[in-house]
């Protein structure tokens, strides 16, 4: 619990910094390969302290995590079996590993749509992309979307609704994250009927 109160408190400090933009690449970049830190816990209380930059901040995620991502499937599609499987092992992500291959198979990078909106780690997704030799451009697609998807509501629900929007995602984080999966579905679903 002290090593979450102290984590917590160097999010908080580095929202405040004149380098926090660049922190929040970084996070949002390693986040998408092995760092465990989601860049929500960094984009959150930077929005808060400058809600009309919040859309600023979510398109510095985006973009850091897309550009892991990328960098994640070129582990996995070239050194899976040296870099990208200590990763998942270490994260004690074998199984789920495994599981993922089956959504590839019947949803191909799509799967990478849906694990980009949800608490489903985005590395292990990302990894085994390139692992599973999944289209990359459908991969790049599907990422783009889900991360802007993810990133830009949380925004969105600060910039409108400032502080109370803070108290809404601590306590319903995971609820933000299915809705933004159900809508994000419900687009696909759209796309696919025009």
């Amino acid at each position: 619990m002290k090593l979450m109160s102290k984590l917590m408190d160097w999010v908080s400090r580095s929202a405040l910094s004149p380098k926090a933009k660049w922190i929040l690449a970084f996070v949002a970049f390693t986040e998408s390969i092995i760092v465990p830190l989601p860049p929500d816990l960094l984009l959150i209380p930077m929005a808060l302290t400058q809600r009309k930059k919040a859309f600023y901040f979510a398109t510095i995620c985006t973009v850091g995590s897309v550009f892991g991502g990328v960098i994640g499937y070129y582990i996995g599609y070239h050194f899976m079996d040296y870099l990208g499987m200590p990763i998942v092992r270490f994260y004690n992500l074998s199984t789920e590993y495994v599981a993922i291959k089956e959504w590839y198979d019947t949803y191909n990078a799509w799967a990478v749509a849906v694990a980009g909106l949800t608490p489903i780690p985005y590395k292990l997704c990302t990894l085994s992309a390139g692992a599973f030799k999944v289209n990359f451009g459908i991969f790049l697609f599907a990422s783009v979307i889900s991360r802007s998807l993810r990133f830009f509501a949380i925004a969105g629900l600060i910039y409108m609704f400032g502080e109370r929007a803070r108290y809404f995602l601590e306590k319903r984080f995971d609820l933000v994250l299915i809705g933004t999966l159900i809508l994000g579905i419900a687009g696909f679903i759209a796309l696919k009927f025009l």
